[in-house]
């Protein structure tokens, strides 16, 4: 079923004017990338400094990479003469669609734009102009230029210029569509050297998606190619040359007969040009791509109506399977920048259609799956293109396209190091935190056994699946098994992994064992044989056995359940580290610009002043496990004064830790934003934290703590990972309830850690 959307065009007109109107007017700006505020700065960012990068380029011109934006700085550029579906309108009327192209340009791939409209149709002018231009970028998007034109402009400026440009609007749709067309062929079980193909529209993307396929494999004489007179077959006469390379050996003239008996449709025309009728004459599992914008060449809720069997893509948002654009071009021109290569050749775009074919068969981050709305994703009729939010399109097409600039030999610049690029991708994007990459990584170098409670719920299931695939962990399910089999089938999970069901016979023996463990531990604190053998049956008491007897080495438990009552079997069974009175809790806040994280956020309602010390103790220990050097604060409503009586007990733990552990970087009592404010901290040169602002607090209460971080958590302006349960001789943690898969792939990468951690300590 499609999710299409009703509104109101009128509201709508307005609302796209008052957008675009809004202060700063347009959708880019240019802003200083270096600093500016005092008179050395300006003094080296023009007049006189400027003159030694300048010198150095003239002398070795290939230094221009190095001193000025040139290497991340493409032009779009336009003469207005074909913009979206509204024709021949010219430079001035285009100009918003070219800055709409730099906002995509920058927000997808972190590319610096310059949107260029031309005032120029005759082509061999507007060659000039832009050759004249040319040197100012790293590469050129071509946009919105009317066929024959396009194709003239567009190979002279290669032949004639030694940096990556293409012309978007050919080349752009045919590397996704190709990319459709080969998840879509298996899908339908055909091969790409047998298919008929029926291409309606010959313009410039028509006529470059159709190379793009041949160039796949697609046969040239099983492709009918028609345009506003129908099929450009032997009998017409006054063809462009373009489309000479299409003409057809046969007498079929109309598109109603040319689609009679053929496996693929390609729309590039306009919209509602076929008719039901049309698409039952098509063999079985049809392939239509109705990429017309914005009415389809035929109505995907008509099509999906007509044939149940039909495998469709469109070009708009609102249904499955949209072939966009922007799933190519900024990664395109990303990796064709990085390796400054001297052009975009059909390897690079080859490399491209492999890639986001490729990652569409990979599991669907939850990450897309909630900004597109939806209960579950995966590869199938509905969804054989990645959705345009998908963050990892940067790393796998910018990379591939990397690689191929390299391997063809036009690349300047080779990459040695491919993880350190995509690192380096993600980390110019900042949509991925480094922590997490690191943590999982690592976790990666090592896995453990991780063993999920509550696994008939699909977030759990869901993180089961992404641990599993990405090598982050060995996960095992826990719980009722018939029904975690039932929710996979609902959701499309395939996991061969461990299920265990407490209450299955092929648990009978270990039910056995951890009988008599639990009885032994808890017999003289009103723990009898009956209970003992009526709790293992449990799932919340199973898990925790399971750790303890080693039969798995992490547990994660909680979700649906309060926090206390699963803690409570956790704390019966496993023991506390060497030292620990009190467990304790702590949450790993990811901001944009550091980890930070809070304790106690979860356990310890009124610590004492002993109590504060020990949770400090612990979250310096744990934190230390992340490559992370913890400054702590130990927070009060008071600056250094112990006045109130909260205030004298943090006061008297921060006595304490100094006296007894000189080496830790930890003050207070402290207010938490002078702790985070290296201006605010020069006040107290006296303090341990000198003037390097404090990434860890510990709060004088439980309320304080919980309400702090869930403020953040429902603000979702930073990532939460935790509680991260410290001070138990075994790894296991405890779920907020109602977890996100995110939050629980990340807690489960932290218990591998943990996992590691005391492995290497043994």
């Amino acid at each position: 079923m499609s999710n299409k959307i009703h509104r109101d065009e009128k509201n709508f007109n307005q609302a796209a004017l008052d957008y675009h109107k809004a202060e700063p007017k347009g959708k880019i700006e240019v802003i200083p990338s270096k600093p500016h505020s005092s008179q050395r700065d300006l003094s080296l960012a023009y007049s006189p400094g400027v003159a030694v990068p300048c010198m150095e380029i003239h002398e070795k011109p290939e230094t221009v990479y190095d001193y000025t934006g040139k290497g991340n700085l493409v032009a779009v550029i336009s003469n207005g003469t074909a913009v979206l579906g509204l024709g021949d309108i010219g430079p001035e009327a285009s100009k918003p669609v070219m800055e709409g192209k730099g906002l995509l340009f920058k927000i997808f791939a972190d590319i610096n734009v310059f949107d260029i409209e031309i005032n120029e149709k005759d082509p061999d002018k507007f060659i000039q102009i832009v050759k004249g231009i040319a040197p100012t970028f790293g590469g050129i998007n071509l946009e919105d230029i009317k066929a024959p034109e396009a194709f003239y402009i567009e190979q002279r400026l290669k032949e004639e210029l030694d940096i990556p440009l293409m012309h978007d609007d050919q080349h752009g749709t045919a590397i996704i569509s190709a990319a459709a067309l080969i998840n879509s062929l298996q899908i339908a079980n055909k091969n790409i050297e047998d298919v008929k193909m029926v291409v309606n529209g010959a313009g410039a993307a028509a006529i470059a998606c159709t190379k793009l396929y041949i160039s796949l494999g697609l046969r040239k004489e099983n492709v009918l190619m028609c345009d506003s007179k129908g099929v450009i077959n032997h009998k017409r006469e006054n063809l462009t040359p373009e489309k000479l390379d299409f003409i057809a050996q046969t007498d079929i003239e109309s598109l109603e007969d040319a689609v009679k008996g053929s496996d693929v449709f390609v729309g590039l025309s306009k919209g509602n040009v076929m008719t039901p009728e049309m698409l039952n004459s098509m063999n079985e599992n049809p392939i239509v791509f109705a990429l017309a914008n914005p009415d389809p060449e035929i109505a995907y809720d008509i099509a999906i109506e007509t044939r149940k069997d039909v495998i469709m893509a469109t070009g708009r948002s609102d249904f499955p399977n949209q072939v966009n654009n922007v799933l190519g071009f900024p990664y395109i021109f990303r990796g064709a920048l990085d390796v400054q290569a001297k052009g975009i050749n059909e390897e690079m775009k080859l490399a491209a259609v492999h890639a986001i074919a490729d990652l569409a068969k990979e599991p669907v981050p939850e990450a897309v799956i909630l900004a597109y709305n939806l209960q579950n994703l995966q590869f199938g009729r509905e969804y054989f293109i990645p959705k345009p939010f998908d963050n990892r399109l940067i790393t796998r097409v910018s990379s591939a396209v990397a690689k191929a600039a390299i391997e063809s030999g036009v690349a300047g610049r080779v990459i040695s190091d491919f993880e350190e690029y995509e690192h380096q991708l993600l980390d110019r994007m900042g949509r991925d935190e480094k922590l997490v990459r690191m943590m999982q990584s690592r976790a990666k170098s090592n896995p453990k056994r991780v063993t999920l409670g509550n696994a008939e719920e699909y977030n759990v299931l869901k993180a089961a699946q992404i641990l599993y695939e990405e090598g982050i962990a060995y996960p095992s399910l826990l719980g009722e098994k018939k029904y975690i089999k039932e929710q996979m089938e609902r959701y499309g999970i395939n996991l061969d992994v461990p299920i265990i069901d407490p209450n299955d016979d092929d648990q009978e023996e270990n039910r056995r064992k951890y009988r008599e463990t639990l009885w032994k531990l808890r017999q003289r604190k009103g723990m009898n044989e009956y209970k003992a053998k009526r709790f293992v049956r449990q799932r919340d008491y199973f898990g925790p056995l399971m750790l303890k007897h080693g039969d798995t080495d992490a547990l994660i438990v909680g979700f649906s359940k309060n926090y206390a009552s699963v803690l409570r079997p956790v704390l019966e069974i496993i023991e506390k580290e060497k030292g620990v009175d009190k467990v304790a809790a702590m949450m790993m806040i990811l901001s944009e610009k550091k980890p930070i994280f809070f304790a106690d956020t979860s356990i310890n309602n009124n610590p004492t002043s002993e109590d504060l010390v020990n949770i400090a103790r612990m979250a310096e220990i744990t934190i230390k496990s992340f490559a992370i050097e913890p400054r702590i604060a130990m927070l009060g409503f008071e600056n250094f004064a112990a006045i109130s009586e909260t205030s004298k007990k943090v006061a008297k733990a921060v006595s304490i830790l100094h006296e007894k552990y000189p080496k830790m970087i930890v003050d207070g009592e402290i207010q938490p934003d002078f702790a985070m404010n290296a201006d605010h901290l020069s006040d107290y040169p006296f303090s341990k934290l000198g003037e390097t602002p404090a990434n860890t607090f510990i709060f004088p209460n439980l309320e304080s703590a919980n309400l702090s971080y869930k403020i953040i958590r429902g603000m979702k302006v930073a990532q939460v990972i935790g509680p991260i349960l410290m001070g138990l001789k075994q790894p296991v943690h405890v779920l907020q309830m109602r977890s996100s898969v995110d939050e629980i792939v990340n807690l489960a990468t932290v218990a591998v850690l943990d996992a590691q951690r005391r492995e290497a300590k043994k």
